[in-house]
């Protein structure tokens, strides 16, 4: 079996592992990254191709050197169509806003880890992860082109995206690392890139549909006026859906897709749960899509992913500095992250579960009844204020379904109160446990109020 060595080993070519190499690189630390693909592969990830926050990338790869694969930045706003209801909303979309060429997008983030430094090893199947017999992860072991490979390094970073296979494979049941992962926590998608004849009147806005089950949703996203990244995916708690046949027969309904050309194809797992409690252990951090660093309600991830594999690299040059591989020594990464997006996706969260206890005719109703301008606030700012003239037009829209609208009145301020808990998240290990009881205490109640099925 052939063993190499180096001070950072990272699993997975994604958003997460390459900001991750390029940041431990460029410190000068020898950093490789492993990829299940070809170097022709690599790179080639299902995705809406919806980049929120387009505008702000870590230094370590920066803007510029990603800006190739921005295709559409003239969108400002989603369009929620709800036709079975009448409903068709338009939310703004504060900030920068762009859709991405996907692939183009992965070559680059990739070169932009090579130039930092990073070395890269394709075709490799990581089959285990190895550990020392205090729990500490060492490396990994598995197959390259063919044959057995091992990775010794100080500190592993696993950007294997989502139900990544290191976390099956390790023993973490002496860290803190979250383990509360199943199935029902993500959901299963499919997308095409199609090409149209005729420019989308829809080209300055992010389409999303729901289908006629409330656990599945459609996307159409034009990374050009005539390219269109259209998608479906369903809640894997729910009963599965043809995802390719369903998808089809929307695309036969809307006439905008007549004579359509398939230009790509490729389906994923996504996670659409709030970002885990810890994603450490003793030498050992997961980024990205392997630690749920995505929105829930959206399933958009590559700014949370970037910024976590940042957050990640400099978190293990601190460890191999100091020669401390500890979960104390990693925790100001938990910390980071929490800080900056963790604590708000999982406020967010709340409302996927609330959606999950109510018919999609009443949610496709209420949201009908609700102004774009209010949803976008709370999906965006996290603005708790309430306008009171907005309010009173909301009411009055949606009188005929005021018990659904308290009940999400009464949501949101169990949302609010678990965002403030998350703002208290601890600085060390030592209050980890007294914290987590605390945040299942409130999530407890979100369950009985919401009356749907718990999801952790």
């Amino acid at each position: 079996m052939t063993t190499h060595e180096y001070d950072v080993a990272v699993v997975g070519a994604g958003t997460g592992g390459c900001y991750a190499a390029a940041t431990v690189a460029s410190a000068g630390y020898d950093v490789v990254i492993v990829e299940r693909k070809t170097a022709d592969e690599a790179g080639h990830i299902a995705c809406g191709d919806a980049l929120k926050g387009a505008n702000n990338f870590p230094e370590e790869i920066p803007k510029s050197k990603l800006e190739p694969a921005f295709t559409n930045t003239a969108v400002d706003h989603g369009r929620f169509e709800a036709p079975e209801q009448g409903v068709e909303l338009d939310i703004p979309v504060p900030g920068e806003l762009a859709v991405i060429d996907r692939l183009k997008y992965g070559k680059l983030i990739i070169e932009g880890a090579r130039e930092a430094g990073t070395e890269f090893h394709y075709d490799t199947v990581v089959k285990t992860l190895t550990q020392d017999d205090t729990g500490r992860v060492t490396g990994f072991e598995g197959v390259r082109r063919g044959e057995p490979v091992s990775y010794e390094a100080e500190m592993v970073i696993d950007g294997a995206g989502a139900l990544s296979i290191l976390q099956d494979k390790g023993d973490f049941s002496g860290a803190t690392m979250d383990t509360n992962v199943r199935f029902s926590q993500f959901s299963s998608a499919y997308r095409e890139v199609v090409e149209v004849e005729e420019p989308v009147e829809w080209h300055d806005a992010l389409v999303f549909k729901p289908t006629k089950r409330s656990a599945g949703y459609l996307w159409y996203f034009p990374r050009t006026p005539t390219e269109i990244n259209v998608g479906l995916g369903f809640q894997m708690s729910e009963e599965p859906m043809k995802l390719v046949g369903d998808l089809r027969e929307d695309l036969q309904q809307r006439p905008e897709f007549k004579n359509a050309k398939v230009k790509d194809k490729l389906g994923a797992a996504l996670p659409t749960r709030r970002t885990y409690d810890s994603g450490t252990a003793p030498g050992y951090i997961a980024v990205g899509d392997a630690a749920a660093h995505v929105n829930p309600i959206s399933g958009g991830g590559i700014a949370g992913a970037a910024y976590s594999g940042k957050y990640a690299g400099e978190q293990c040059i601190e460890a191999i500095e100091h020669e401390d591989y500890s979960e104390e020594s990693l925790w100001e990464y938990n910390s980071r992250v929490m800080d900056h997006f963790g604590g708000r996706y999982a406020a967010l969260d709340v409302y996927n579960i609330f959606s999950t206890a109510y018919e999609i005719s009443d949610l496709t109703a209420l949201a009908g009844a609700i102004p774009g301008r209010q949803i976008s606030e709370a999906l965006y700012s996290g603005s708790s204020g309430v306008n009171p003239l907005l309010a009173v037009k909301t009411l009055w829209k949606a009188r005929n379904h005021l018990g659904t609208m308290y009940d999400l009145y009464r949501t949101k301020g169990l949302a609010d109160r678990l965002l403030e808990h998350y703002e208290s998240y601890p600085d060390s290990p030592a209050g980890f446990d007294a914290w987590r009881s605390q945040r299942d205490s409130i999530m407890d109640d979100i369950y009985a109020e919401t009356g749907a099925e718990a999801k952790y």
